[in-house]
């Protein structure tokens, strides 16, 4: 039989390794086609834990999962590395950089959203979002360049981090940095006056995490608070500059001196969509219907944060998007079999939210038991965390390093990086007596 004579099966090409993509891809595992999965990144990034990363808490690879290890028990499913330029709806094929092109029969999307600055000066050039693991690398690492150069040449003035945005990402990295600040850096940086060091979190909205209870969001205040963040509610943000942020209350302007401004303020889908020949909605998202089929694009699929349905609009979390995922393979499976039209619309099943403040304080809304709130709350979310990990060997490591964290105080090895040479401004000597008379100071 010549190779043009040999049948071939249908081909699902996914566009993105996240919670929505990995989502289908799993889901066609037996089914009768060939999957493509594209990524311009050769991991999968468990993004709720990235503040984690940004703090020192984990280490990048106990977040990250190799892409390619998905063929451990899926053999019909091919990784490609790559970047979509474009698509070509008539031919059915996605243009990647580097000049590579793929032919599908089906395409599902799911890259993914980015951060939105809202047009706001200097954000885009000055602060540091948190959507991928090298920004949260970089967070880290000037984060501790910034200490390491205070320990050096003397804490002459106040060190503030300003994280913009009071919704779950926010809160997590004000309250884990405070953290860092009240319980680690009493011993490991002694030369260093932590009531010196100041966590602001600027939220426009008079109250932290929106979506949930009235109740809890009085929680979470109270445990913001009690953690010493400095928190600026129904305050708006102006312009970001490489020195700080101007801020705006009651229509009274302040800047606040900053080092670090953490961006965790709205999300909007990549420009690159713009060339794609597809409908979007409201934040660039692109507009789907009851099956996650992009509306006038047939077998296209778009799944997660990038999609929308204007009738149905989803929340932007993990789980509609890994619902989503297995929807549309469930309806790629039937379509083949000629019984895509007895396949009902998708439906997502909203098992509930939760955000945590720091050690044994969250808020949990999970559905079908009473909303929580401190510890119990605290160790669920610990655990789904981890369970929801991809790999065996990310969960052992995300565990060990959040039980070294939260369950021993005693331990403070922070996970570190490089930091660039430091220059001392005013050359001294220093000596045992040197360390421990600034200790006795602070004391």
């Amino acid at each position: 039989m010549s190779e043009s004579a040999v049948p071939q099966r249908p081909h699902v090409v996914v566009v993105g390794g996240g919670f929505g993509g990995i989502a289908t891809v799993r889901k066609l595992a037996r089914a009768d086609v060939d999957v493509t999965l594209i990524d311009r990144h050769t991991y999968n990034t468990f993004n709720p834990l990235l503040y984690q990363v940004a703090t020192a808490s984990l280490n990048p690879g106990d977040i990250t999962w190799f892409l390619r290890a998905i063929r451990s028990k899926q053999d019909n499913v091919h990784f490609l590395k790559g970047q979509v330029d474009g698509i070509d709806h008539e031919a059915r094929t996605i243009h990647l950089d580097g000049g590579n092109s793929v032919q599908f029969d089906y395409l599902v999307i799911g890259v993914g959203v980015t951060a939105n600055f809202f047009g706001i000066p200097g954000a885009p050039e000055h602060s540091m979002p948190l959507y991928r693991r090298s920004q949260a690398l970089a967070l880290r690492d000037r984060m501790f360049a910034g200490l390491e150069d205070a320990a050096v040449n003397g804490q002459d003035r106040d060190m503030r981090i300003v994280v913009v945005g009071g919704g779950a990402t926010g809160v997590e990295t004000a309250g884990a940095f405070a953290e860092l600040r009240n319980n680690d850096m009493p011993t490991t940086y002694p030369e260093l006056d932590p009531k010196r060091i100041h966590i602001t979190l600027v939220e426009m909205m008079p109250h932290v995490l929106g979506p949930f209870h009235p109740k809890l969001r009085d929680y979470a205040k109270k445990s913001l608070e009690k953690r010493d963040i400095d928190l600026r509610l129904e305050t708006a943000v102006k312009e970001v500059r490489a020195d700080g942020v101007l801020i705006e209350k009651d229509g009274e302007a302040e800047f606040l001196e900053a080092g670090i401004v953490v961006w965790a303020s709205g999300i909007t889908a990549h420009p690159v969509i713009n060339d794609w020949g597809l409908p979007q909605g409201r934040g660039g998202r692109i507009e789907v219907d009851g099956h996650q089929q992009v509306r006038g694009r047939e077998n296209v699929f778009a799944i997660g944060d990038v999609s929308v349905d204007p009738d149905h609009p989803l929340p932007q979390l993990a789980q509609p998007a890994i619902q989503g995922g297995k929807h549309v393979a469930k309806l790629i499976k039937a379509d083949l079999k000629g019984k895509r039209a007895k396949v009902k619309p998708f439906k997502y099943k909203d098992k509930g939210t939760m955000a945590t403040i720091g050690r044994s304080s969250a808020i949990a809304e999970i559905k079908f038991m009473p909303r929580l709130k401190g510890f119990p709350a605290w160790i669920i979310w610990v655990g789904l965390h981890i369970a929801t990990l991809l790999g065996n060997r990310n969960r052992f490591a995300t565990m060990i390093n959040l039980t070294a964290k939260y369950l021993t105080w005693g331990s403070h090895n922070a996970i570190v990086g490089e930091t660039p040479p430091i220059a001392a401004q005013r050359p001294k000597v220093v000596s045992g007596q040197t360390v421990k008379r600034n200790a006795r100071k602070r004391a």
